[in-house]
Formats: C-alpha cells, structure tokens, sequence
C-alpha cells in the first residue's frame, strides 16, 4: 500500500502523523511511504530521517494526496484539503465529525473512508488512540491555565500552589477519565486544591483510591458544580462521550457565579465543548474573556508540544496503522472489532451512529459496507 503523511495545516498544528520510527516500520513490511517536504521538521524530525527510514518525499500536499492509498495524519482535513481527498482514499486520523457539520458532509461527498482515532474502542471501552493525547492535553490544561490566572493574561492573579499564610488556589476538575485524572495530577503537584467531578460513583471511587490527599471527588450533579464555582480559580472541562457532542455543563447564566479573572479550560472543544459559551480558539490566540471570565479553548492543545505528542501518537496508532496496510481496511475492520469502532464514514455513508443523529443524516451500520 502507498501511505501518504502529509504536513498538517491547522492553525499552529506542529505534530505530524508518523515518525521516522513508524515509517521505518511500514517500509520493513514492503509498504510505500511518501512524507511531504518538511511535515516533520516541528516536530524536530527532518527530511534526511524519513529517507534513511525509507520514505519518498514529495514537494506539495497535493502530491501526497493524489499518490496515496492511504493518508495518516493527526487532525481533521480542513477546507483546502478537502477537494483533495479522493474516492474511497482511507483518511486516518482525528476527525471529531460531531462537532463538524461541514467536514461531515464534505468526507461524505468525497466518499473517504474515514477511520477516526478517537472512535476505535476496545472491548472494556478504553480508547486506545485517543488516550496518549488525553495525558498530554490533561497536563497542558492545568499549565496553560495557571498561565492564564496571572493578572497581566486578565485572570485573578492567583498562584495555584499558593506561599506560607495564603491558601492555594482551587481547581474544578469536569470529568474524570484520562484527561481529568492527569490534570488533577499536575494540579495537585503544584499544591493546588482539587476537585474532581464525575457521575460514575465508581469512576470517584477509584479516584478516590489513587489521588493525593489535596485531590476531593464530588457527584457532577448541577447544583453541586453551581456551589463550587463560586470560589473556584480555575476549571478544566473533560467530559468525553465517544463520537458524540459533549453536554453543556457550565452555562451562560452560571458565569454570574463566578469571580471576575476566573479560567475556564475546556478540552473537550473538539467534541463541541463542555461550556456552553465556548468557541474553538488556536494556539496563536488561545483566550478570550466573556462576561470576566477567562475562556481558553484551543482545540489542538497537544500541537504545542509537538515531538512529544507525536512520538506518543505514533506509538498508539502503529499496530492499527499496520493492520490496515497489511490486509486493507475492510479485512482490519472485520477482524479488529476495535478498529471497526472506528469506521466512521465509507463511501458517502455514514457508519457510527453518534454522528449520525448530531446532523439527521442516514446511518448504515459499519458491518454493511464490508
């Protein structure tokens, strides 16, 4: 099969879809690997390695497009890639379709076959590809708001760790899956008082078990979070409901509760937000202030520490990479029910279901179109 990785083009997006490493790997099993000129270079990986890997670098992203079977990026096409995008080309990588009404019906008018990352489940439901940037947009959360509560970015100007004689700073934690545990981790190093909100009693129970003593759990039940805004500094939200929309659970009318200069971090903006008055930043202008209220929503938070987070995607998506170069992505999917989870899209119809209802469009079960 011919893999093409092309340079992504999102706003301050600096990973890139392989490393060396991962090509290499492709190229030992007699596959072809063309790498656009410089895609890896922010992430420190230069031309020079992916040809000593074995890859063929083409000059343009048109070119990548057009030689490839196979296209292995990390973020979703954005509109100029659109027109790019051939017929049943398989595209593997973040897509987020539900929160995306125009890339939905744009993949479904190039008749891709979408594999997304955050979509391939396991059978105890962990998301094997989505959790590696989990862990990295976790940490980031807490440390890019904590830049955010200084009072020259328009925060209150508190120290989430606090001094001597000065309590720390409170941090809200919605959710506690991955993201939510390790920004509650990185809050609680840096001495800050945490809490973490979930409705799984289960979920806080095992929190209960592994968190610091600085680390509280709470039932994420409305008014519960209504009390806790009222001194709280910081929120990061982290709810995730796989393929679908994330529920609203800070609205407009609950940002009067809140102290003027208090963060709100909402990772989940790829999946439409967990605040209702969140919009998709970037890293170049990462914060807006709404009613005194600090909003960061960038939605590619791991791109700003690029060879981290690639190294660590490439390590989760290899095998399933592999897989699909291996036996095709009809024969990968048939045999890997999680990488038949990840079907999301297959020849202008769409196959998971979440999407489909977000956007009232036809679902075809994944299974049919094998």
């Amino acid at each position: 099969m011919i893999i093409g990785i092309p340079k992504e083009i999102k706003n301050n997006e600096n990973r890139v879809g392989m490393t060396p490493m991962g090509v290499a790997e492709l190229v030992r099993h007699r596959h072809t690997v063309v790498v656009q000129h410089t895609a890896g270079e922010n992430s420190g990986f230069s031309d020079d390695e992916y040809v000593k890997a074995g890859a063929m670098i083409l000059p343009a992203i048109d070119d990548v497009y057009a030689t490839s079977e196979m296209i292995v990026k990390v973020k979703e096409p954005i509109a100029p890639e659109y027109k790019l995008v051939k017929p049943n080309q398989v595209l593997f990588t973040y897509f987020h379709f539900a929160a995306d009404e125009e890339l939905t019906h744009a993949m479904m008018k190039r008749k891709a076959v979408c594999i997304a990352y955050e979509t391939v489940e396991r059978a105890d439901h962990s998301l094997p590809l989505l959790i590696p940037m989990s862990e990295v947009a976790g940490k980031m959360a807490v440390q890019e708001g904590a830049t955010y509560l200084k009072k020259i970015h328009g925060g209150k100007g508190v120290l989430l760790g606090g001094v001597s004689g000065v309590k720390p700073g409170k941090v809200l934690v919605l959710g506690g899956g991955r993201v939510g545990r390790n920004a509650a981790i990185v809050a609680a190093g840096m001495g800050a008082d945490v809490t973490i909100a979930d409705v799984s009693l289960d979920c806080l129970r095992y929190l209960d078990s592994i968190m610091p003593a600085n680390v509280h759990t709470m039932y994420a039940s409305r008014m519960q979070i209504e009390r806790e805004l009222t001194d709280v500094d910081l929120v990061i939200g982290s709810v995730l409901i796989p393929g679908d929309k994330t529920p609203h659970l800070i609205t407009r009318d609950m940002l009067s509760l809140m102290q003027p200069g208090t963060v709100l971090v909402d990772v989940a903006i790829d999946q439409g937000g967990c605040f209702e008055t969140s919009h998709p930043t970037t890293h170049s202008e990462p914060v807006y202030i709404l009613d005194g209220i600090v909003h960061y929503a960038v939605a590619n938070i791991p791109g700003a520490v690029s060879r981290t987070s690639t190294f660590a995607l490439t390590n989760a998506t290899q095998p399933y990479t592999l897989a699909l170069a291996d036996k095709g992505w009809k024969r990968a999917c048939k045999e890997d029910p999680s990488l038949l989870k990840g079907l999301n899209m297959a020849g202008g119809k769409v196959t998971y279901k979440a999407v489909a209802d977000c956007f009232g469009l036809d679902y075809t079960p994944a299974e049919q179109v094998l």
